[in-house]
């Protein structure tokens, strides 16, 4: 019986694995098409949120199945739990990318805008927390996830930057002030998917040490 538990826990694994690369893949998508003003990458980065939403569902239904048609030990219910959670957290961070890829379809029929540098800065920040958050899961390194978590901080500093430079852009300029605030929503969105990843790095935590900021396994 053990056996078994363990070969589709592995498989649930493997699944997760596969649902964070497609995220990775989704939020690259959509930084490519908002550097480039690629219409056709956004549309693409838009269709392939219904995959990550797929994917969703079928390891929330293997998680469920291991919950209720094996006994898990304390170490497994957490590990289990984590990776209900997580799922959620990636499915926000695919809608995420896939409202940047909206976004950035508006802006492409627009006249050209420059943006803030401070949002490319975002996108490459918000993917290495992406990454990270979900390497600390895989490899259960407690460091990484916590780095994850420190770098949220560059991550909310950026977007104050931003959010200042673009309102600064609006007073100066106000035949602007449509892409700016375009631009202004994708840097939210930018920050919000560091939180996501914060919130799987906190769940990281939880299955390895049995703590989380709002709960505590004794």
């Amino acid at each position: 019986m053990r056996v078994r538990f363990d070969q589709e826990l592995s498989a649930m694994h493997n699944d997760l694995i596969s649902m964070a690369a497609m995220v990775e893949t989704a939020i690259s998508r959509a930084v490519e098409a908002l550097k480039y003003r690629d219409a056709k990458l956004a549309k693409q980065t838009m269709d392939g949120d219904k995959e990550i939403d797929k994917k969703e569902r079928n390891i929330e239904s293997s998680c469920l199945k291991l919950l209720l048609q094996q006994q898990p030990v304390a170490r497994d219910l957490r590990e289990i739990s984590t990776a209900l959670k997580m799922i959620t957290d990636m499915e926000r961070i695919g809608d995420l990318a896939e409202d940047i890829a909206e976004v950035t379809l508006f802006l492409c029929e627009r006249p050209a805008y420059t943006a803030p540098e401070q949002v490319s800065y975002m996108a490459e920040a918000t993917i290495k927390m992406v990454r990270d958050a979900i390497d600390s899961f895989i490899m259960k390194d407690l460091v990484k996830a916590h780095s994850v978590i420190e770098y949220d901080d560059i991550v909310d500093r950026l977007f104050m930057e931003t959010r200042k430079e673009l309102i600064e852009s609006i007073h100066t300029s106000m035949e602007d002030a449509e892409q700016a605030m375009d631009v202004m929503m994708i840097a939210k969105y930018f920050e919000r998917i560091g939180d996501h990843a914060v919130n799987i790095s906190e769940w990281v935590e939880f299955s390895i040490t049995g703590t989380h900021k709002n709960i505590r396994v004794l």
